[in-house]
């Protein structure tokens, strides 16, 4: 049985049982990141839906308009002057079929893999090792491109690819503790506004079932995702 620290203890007591409004939350949230690191700020959404069926899961990028705080490494896969062009872009890795063969042995020092086309026969080879740590690259997360520039730098910008996981729910990092409350409030709008508008055809009765934010180390917060969607955004 795993026990409790005596810090998560009391910082877990500072957060009742209830509702909190957006910023509410946010602010609770930063104060309990009490941890010696720059914690990581991360959303849960529990939704109504059940990924076994096709028509019901939720897979797609988000463009966090205040980034995510942390340096995201790339490796692009294409050949000829692609590869040029994507170290030009700024990717940490980029190569033909020796960078194929380096996966395949395991190594992969990246957090984002891209890929052109063209190649995408080589890299489906290496499904047994990219599938489990979700690094496959994807047309509908804009990881399988020939415009390697423009995707290169939009994940370098903050852009992140996300999906439903098999019990419906949704984990996705959207800043750090450093950032303003006001900061990381955009990007959780961002990012319930970028689920909402990519809700499964399938997805029947209510979709959003609960939303929790935590830092790395600190205790979960729950959000009323009614004030969240009421928000209106500076046009």
């Amino acid at each position: 049985m795993t026990k409790t620290s005596k810090r998560v203890s009391t910082l877990a007591e500072k957060v009742e049982d209830k509702l909190y409004a957006p910023l509410e939350a946010i602010n609770l949230v930063k104060e309990n990141a009490t941890a010696k690191f720059d914690e990581t700020i991360e959303a849960h959404a529990r939704l109504g839906i059940d990924p076994k069926y096709t028509d019901q899961q939720l897979r797609t990028t988000v463009a966090l308009p205040q980034g995510t705080g942390q340096t995201v490494r790339i490796a692009v896969i294409s050949k000829g002057e692609k590869v040029s062009e994507a170290k030009a872009a700024g990717a940490d890795l980029a190569g033909e079929d020796e960078l194929v063969e380096t996966i395949g042995k395991g190594a992969m020092e990246f957090d984002i893999l891209i890929a052109t086309p063209d190649m995408m026969p080589k890299v489906a080879k290496l499904g047994r090792v990219l599938g489990p740590r979700g690094l496959m690259p994807n047309p509908k997360a804009g990881t399988v491109t020939t415009d390697l520039s423009s995707a290169i730098k939009e994940f370098k910008a903050g852009k992140l690819e996300f999906r439903a996981d098999r019990s419906g729910i949704v984990h996705v990092r959207f800043g750090k503790a450093s950032f303003s409350s006001e900061a990381l409030l955009e990007n959780l709008k961002t990012l319930q506004e970028t689920i909402d508008r990519n809700k499964p055809s399938g997805a029947k009765g209510r979709y959003w079932k609960s939303l929790y934010l935590s830092s790395t180390m600190g205790p979960s917060v729950q959000v009323d995702v009614t004030a969240l969607q009421d928000i209106q955004e500076d046009s």
